[in-house]
């Protein structure tokens, strides 16, 4: 009877219970050691993106007669490392809530010696995601927080090796705007259809990395304020 009440109570006694303080140190350590295998695979699939980005750029401007369509494929497998890496984090993200978890309502209140920081259903909440595990974020902003933090700039080279391999090796010369929406077909594929994956791929990203930036507050915010100038050790 006595280790049932020591399990429910819920009135701060738990930071004087041995046993309790053990178990939740352990089962911190095990969940901050499963984030940090999810953390390593967001790595993988980043540093892919990386390389098949940085070896299709060298190859394109290694041979004049490579069209610049090769940047299109480009896109193709920087996206499909965006979608994988984005299942990935909302693991990871799912993980991490309960991390942040215990941080928040059980580590402060050991730190500060402070039991009334116990409080809440944060015991309940952590309990019925263990039974029954769940994602924290959708899809799309989980897309949208791995597309602002990482793939942005990896598509944002992309679009410009692009654009220069265009200047760079159109025959004829570019002048005008009429050369130019000639210089963007390739064989069969007509100019408007290359326009139109540059165009909604720049809008897309564009949308995606503001979505996230107006409605995410992300993983860490900016420390503000006098305590800034403590944490200079």
């Amino acid at each position: 009877m006595e280790g049932n009440r020591s399990i429910t109570r819920t009135d701060g006694n738990e930071l004087h219970d041995p046993c309790y303080v053990n178990a939740m140190s352990h089962f911190y350590r095990g969940e901050l050691g499963r984030i940090m295998v999810w953390r390593q695979r967001l790595d993988i699939t980043t540093t892919w993106a990386i390389t098949s980005t940085t070896t299709i750029i060298t190859v394109a401007f290694s041979f004049r007669d490579i069209p610049h369509i090769i940047f299109f494929f480009n896109l193709v497998i920087v996206w499909m490392m965006l979608w994988i890496e984005a299942r990935r984090y909302r693991f990871y993200d799912a993980f991490r809530g309960r991390v942040r978890m215990i941080e928040s309502h059980f580590l402060v209140a050991t730190v500060s010696r402070n039991p009334n920081l116990l409080g809440g259903d944060w015991q309940k909440l952590v309990c019925e995601d263990l039974i029954l595990p769940s994602f924290k974020i959708s899809k799309l902003e989980a897309v949208g927080r791995r597309l602002k933090r990482n793939y942005v700039f990896i598509i944002a080279i992309i679009i410009v090796a692009w654009m220069t391999k265009i200047f760079m090796h159109a025959r004829p010369p570019i002048l005008s705007w009429s050369a130019f929406y000639n210089a963007l077909a390739v064989g069969e594929l007509p100019g408007w259809f290359v326009g139109a994956v540059l165009v909604l791929t720049i809008v897309a990203t564009t949308a995606l990395t503001w979505y996230v930036s107006i409605n995410s507050a992300g993983e860490v915010t900016d420390l503000r304020g006098s305590h800034k100038e403590q944490w200079r050790i």
